[in-house]
């Protein structure tokens, strides 16, 4: 879509929330090397255009679902990033109080229905979402993240074909960015595009450049008014790219340092994004710096909050939960 389309406001969130997420995922990088933050942590630099091309078309009050890699959809739904990196932290003031932790963000204030460890379990729940949004007669919308391998899962076919024969509000955002954990693409699926499945179940299809925001902007917006006026759903596959490994650790053995290094210099959505504002006069080199700055100063802050907040009391443990101990054993539903 040409950037005159769109209002310089617009413009210049999307690149904003861009570079809030980089700046947000660079220094979790940073913290879990440090030992700071528990747990494994999957970061989604690389891949920021995606989540801010369809949150960009979405309101407050519509819902979305996330997977383990789940930092940059909740930031870029207008989620807090103190509460991010508390959470992150284990922290009582995090989104989940610190029971959640990075790969169960959730945040029902922001529409932010949870991201999963589960591999495609985010899928069912936005379709529960379009379920409960037809049957009280609103305009909302549910859009469900997922990657490549999640497309090979039975969540995928069973919450794409419910939601395609009850003409759902639901948007399928496939986030193809190569590699199946370590398995690239061409060696998972037979088929070019993920998008191509969206044939066996009577829905439109459509694969874009997961690199390109404006690109992603116009098909999730195409994608989300249909389901807001009753049409049924849309299965949008953004090809992407992850800049670093499947999870911080990862050796990495499964791609070349060559490629990766190919990906940043050629396909870094911000740059590319940054390229066509300066060049169409919608911004200054000194107005994009400025946005760097106030990230900076934001995410450094987070982490300030995060390391002075206080860690949750053992009286909460119990809190939040739906189930309690049986036999010794707590059984956790979130």
């Amino acid at each position: 879509m040409p950037v005159e389309e769109i209002p310089r406001e617009t413009l210049l969130w999307m690149y904003e929330t861009m570079v809030r997420i980089r700046v947000h995922e660079e220094r979790v990088a940073e913290l879990f090397a440090q030992g700071k933050v528990p747990g494994f942590v999957h970061l989604y630099v690389g891949e920021e255009a995606v989540a801010v091309g369809v949150m960009a078309n979405l309101r407050r009050e519509d819902f979305i679902t996330s997977t383990h890699r789940g930092h940059g959809h909740y930031i870029a739904k207008g989620g807090d990033v103190k509460a991010s990196m508390a959470e992150l932290f284990g922290k009582k003031t995090g989104s989940g109080k610190g029971k959640g932790g990075s790969m169960h963000i959730a945040d029902l204030d922001v529409g932010e229905l949870g991201a999963n460890g589960m591999v495609g379990g985010g899928i069912p729940h936005a379709v529960g979402a379009g379920l409960g949004i037809k049957l009280n007669g609103l305009d909302n919308v549910a859009v469900a993240f997922f990657g490549d391998g999640a497309s090979n899962q039975q969540n995928f076919h069973e919450g794409i074909n419910l939601a395609a024969i009850w003409k759902l509000p639901v948007v399928f955002v496939c986030e193809n960015n190569q590699y199946q954990i370590s398995l690239s693409y061409d060696k998972q699926q037979t088929i070019k595009s993920v998008a191509e499945r969206a044939k066996a179940y009577g829905i439109p299809g459509v694969s874009v450049d997961g690199q390109d925001v404006l690109a992603v902007y116009e098909v999730a917006k195409e994608a989300i008014e249909r389901a807001r006026r009753g049409e049924g759903p849309t299965l949008i596959e953004a090809k992407t790219y992850r800049f670093r490994g499947h999870f911080e650790g990862d050796p990495q053995v499964y791609r070349s340092k060559e490629e990766v290094e190919w990906w940043k210099k050629n396909k870094d959505p911000i740059k590319l994004f940054e390229e066509k504002l300066l060049a169409k006069g919608i911004a200054t080199r000194e107005e994009l710096d400025a946005i760097w700055e106030k990230a900076r100063k934001e995410i450094e802050e987070a982490v300030k909050f995060a390391e002075e907040s206080p860690w949750p009391s053992k009286e909460e443990l119990l809190e939040d939960v739906f189930s309690t101990p049986t036999k010794g054993v707590l059984v956790w539903q979130w």
